[in-house]
């Protein structure tokens, strides 16, 4: 059922949170550290190991689906924007940091893509996909 995705969804929103949180607090800063980030790596590990173990059925996938090009997008853009204001006002120094490191990982995309081979395409979630 969708609302089992959104559910799963939801689960790892309050953990990456809490996980965020936690991480905001040991590094002294009154703020949360990477939450959406470790909601969304849990997210694909949680579903994948799901989808494997075959207890997440499409429809449930569709709920996950759904939510994540609804909310992801939105959370991650209100994120960007925060940064961005945060480094303006922090200095130059911040922004030449941005600087130079958004220029280091546009220079590394073609060394990534190098590195493996191609693989087989995953398979359907289920015979309802293919058709």
């Amino acid at each position: 059922m969708i609302i089992y995705g959104v559910a799963v969804l939801a689960g790892c929103l309050l953990a990456g949170m809490i996980v965020g949180d936690l991480l905001g607090a040991l590094l002294g800063v009154e703020a949360n550290v990477g939450g959406v980030g470790f909601a969304m790596l849990l997210l694909i590990v949680l579903t994948d190991r799901m989808r494997k173990a075959g207890k997440f059925p499409y429809h449930s996938a569709e709920g996950v689906l759904f939510w994540s090009a609804m909310y992801i997008p939105i959370v991650v853009a209100m994120a960007s924007t925060q940064n961005v204001v945060s480094a303006v006002s922090g200095g130059p120094i911040a922004l030449l940091a941005g600087i130079v490191a958004t220029v280091v990982c546009w220079a590394l995309v073609p060394v990534l893509s190098r590195i493996g081979g191609a693989e087989a395409p995953l398979p359907p979630i289920s015979e309802e996909a293919e058709v």
